[in-house]
């Protein structure tokens, strides 16, 4: 059967760890997904393994880093 379209837009930390896997097996089983994530992040990262699109944000990584 063909697969779906999908568009996933996660949020970073422990959140992208679980939904990597379920996009990962999403796309091996023939679904098109694309990721948009955020140009500055802690553990997301372009991949060859689905299609990526990266947005403009307006803070840096140190000031992502003491928001915590």
């Amino acid at each position: 059967s063909d697969g779906g379209k999908l568009l996933v837009v996660p949020m970073d930390g422990s959140h992208w760890l679980s939904m990597r896997q379920v996009v990962e097996k999403l796309t091996e089983r023939g679904h098109k997904v694309v990721v948009l994530i955020p140009e500055v992040s802690w553990q997301m990262k372009t991949t060859q393994a689905y299609m990526v699109k990266i947005h403009p944000v307006s803070y840096t990584l140190e000031e992502l880093d003491g928001s915590l």
